[in-house]
């Protein structure tokens, strides 16, 4: 158990590193085309939603309905692009990898009957494991249906 338990943290650690990128760095924003959905944080943590017009190396300028605003580089914390493209592959994920913890949860719990006493058994290990999948596959699809898909591409690491 230890051996598995120290792969699963080896192997979540990777990935972690992996996922990371620089976002630290203001032209990460020339990636940005004109027309995509942005939210734009500022230093006071105050949130600013519309579309992208253009960036700048002074400031980031979007476009809301009730006119076009601009927020010079030293006040922005973080930008993110608005996409929410992948939820039903998040959805799916979620339901897959909830079905195998919730398989493996309800196996592993299962005990057999011990003979001393009566017991009717009708399913076996797979009669909990079966339940626990069902379960675990609705728990994962609602968590993967609500997982946020917004990418930053831009944020402030220290002040």
């Amino acid at each position: 158990m230890r051996k598995a338990l120290f792969l699963l943290c080896a192997l979540g650690m990777s990935c972690g590193a992996w996922a990371q990128n620089n976002q630290s760095s203001w032209t990460n924003l020339s990636a940005l085309h004109a027309g995509q959905k942005i939210q734009v944080v500022e230093m006071n943590s105050k949130k600013h939603s519309g579309t992208f017009v253009i960036v700048s190396d002074t400031a980031i300028t979007y476009q809301e309905p009730r006119g076009e605003w601009a927020i010079q580089h030293q006040n922005v914390r973080s930008v993110r692009l608005m996409k929410n493209n992948h939820r039903l592959r998040n959805t799916l994920i979620g339901a897959g990898v909830g079905g195998g913890v919730g398989a493996g949860i309800g196996a592993a719990t299962f005990s057999p009957c011990s003979s001393q006493s009566f017991c009717i058994q009708p399913g076996g290990r797979g009669l909990p494991a079966g339940i626990g999948a069902v379960v675990g596959l609705v728990g994962g699809a609602v968590v993967g249906a609500f997982l946020p898909t917004h990418k930053t591409i831009y944020r402030v690491t220290s002040h």
